[in-house]
């Protein structure tokens, strides 16, 4: 039987669940120091002892959850361990936390469209705006990154720098501009990525500051980022340079990078990411023109032809019968990397200067996706999205917590059993997807 939400999904609402269960499972200050916020790499759980149908837990802090006969649950760790992640002594993943800033936006963005009051909050009137939430974890990004924003990466460094660029956009929107420590960080980037950027190999960026190798990841970005701050001769370059360096033409796709050989001959790296065809599609919609806007489409047309996958016995009312999914590259920085391209592939959907079909099968790539993400999510009962136990609910009405999968594909039960640690860039793909279909469905 259809029922409406499979009719019509509120993919609104389903980003704003995800952005409450990351905030949740993950977020914190930083060394509990006021006016910070930063993401825990991962939050590990344990199956619960009592067989329950979802009794509340006793603690209901950020980690902690309780167990129900079904067996995709967690319980979080000791208070004690809970304090010590997101402290110094946890693994420093930037890149991951410039990406979180950017779903904050997301979330920010969706707060304004309903009006940009408490009660639009996505966490709830009594929490803090996405936008003030994503202006402490600016802060404490740089407080955690030895008090800067530089970066041994320059793909890293672009990352933050297209997340503040729209972070910037979203205070001047709510009425809140002249934060001085945008531009600041503006500045400070642009400098890194002039330097990144050379005549060895015939253009292109630097992925990192040991200047031996240059790649898409780096590159695509940094043109994205040119494109977007009135430099576009700058990006051109860089586009053109990754099209005529790193561009498989028998696939239509872009590689990964290029170095020096020792005979001096260039030597290309051919794996081929997900991640890597986001932003340059992005860059090409933001420079526009005949020729980009072509290399666009054709770049959509071969990603669903690629890079897509048949979801595994898909079941459910939100099941994708029939339908491709994205191809997900699984765990670690991998676990970014389809909710990187779904981001771009949002803004092709809704780009009316390209063809009908590029734009639909854009659509469909980024919703049918959203649809097995939400399928396949793992409930986590007894965690409440607000930080209060319940049995299902937050003080608020809102559903508890839920942990996605790392593979659209298959369902979250399947890539995080009980007792695994789920990471948090997995978990920022999801958001990631779900709030690029919630773009798609607000431009249709």
């Amino acid at each position: 039987m259809t029922t409406a939400d499979d009719a019509l999904p509120d993919w609104n609402q389903r980003a704003t669940h995800a952005a409450r269960s990351v905030t949740a499972l993950f977020g914190r200050r930083l060394l509990h120091l006021p006016g910070t916020h930063l993401a825990a790499v991962s939050w590990s759980g344990l199956p619960d002892s009592r067989d329950t149908d979802g009794a509340a837990a006793q603690d209901g802090g950020p980690g902690q959850g309780a167990g129900s006969g079904s067996g995709a649950l967690w319980r979080g760790l000791s208070g004690p361990a809970r304090r010590l992640r997101g402290s110094l002594l946890d693994p420093w993943h930037y890149w991951w936390q410039a990406h979180y800033l950017d779903c904050l936006v997301d979330a920010g963005r969706q707060e304004l469209a309903d009006g940009a009051t408490p009660a639009a909050r996505f966490n709830g009137p009594d929490h803090a705006s996405a936008g003030k939430l994503a202006s402490r974890l600016l802060r404490g990004i740089r407080l955690r990154n030895t008090f800067t924003f530089v970066n041994n990466y320059y793909d890293d460094m672009a990352w933050l720098a297209l997340a503040t660029l729209r972070l910037a956009r979203l205070a001047e929107d709510t009425g809140k501009p002249g934060r001085r420590r945008y531009a600041g960080v503006r500045k400070s980037l642009s400098r890194q990525f002039d330097a990144a950027c050379s005549d060895d190999l015939g253009g292109g960026v630097f992925w990192s500051k040991q200047r031996d190798f240059k790649n898409t990841p780096a590159t695509a970005p940094v043109a994205l980022f040119y494109a977007r701050t009135g430099q576009p001769a700058k990006a051109q370059a860089l586009v053109d340079w990754l099209d005529g360096t790193l561009f498989d033409a028998g696939q239509s796709l872009y590689l990964d990078g290029a170095r020096r050989g020792a005979d001096g001959a260039v030597q290309v790296e051919r794996n081929i990411y997900t991640y890597n065809q986001g932003p340059i599609l992005g860059a090409l919609l933001e420079l526009g023109g005949t020729a980009n806007l072509a290399r666009a489409a054709a770049l959509i047309a071969a990603v669903d032809r690629v890079l897509t996958r048949t979801p595994a016995a898909p079941s459910g009312p939100d099941a994708n019968h029939g339908t491709k999914v994205l191809r997900c590259d699984g765990a670690g920085d991998a676990g970014l990397f389809t909710g990187i391209l779904c981001r771009y592939l949002a803004l092709a959907a809704t780009d009316g200067r390209l063809p009908g079909e590029a734009r639909t099968t854009s659509a469909r790539l980024v919703t049918d996706t959203a649809a097995a993400f939400w399928a396949g999510r793992s409930a986590v009962p007894g965690h409440s999205t607000a930080g209060h136990s319940t049995a299902g609910h937050d003080a608020a009405g809102h559903p508890g917590a839920s942990v996605f999968s790392q593979h659209a594909a298959q369902p979250a039960a399947g890539t995080y059993p009980p007792g695994t640690a789920v990471e948090l860039s997995t978990q920022l793909q999801a958001w990631m997807v779900l709030a690029a279909a919630a773009d798609v469905a607000a431009g249709s």
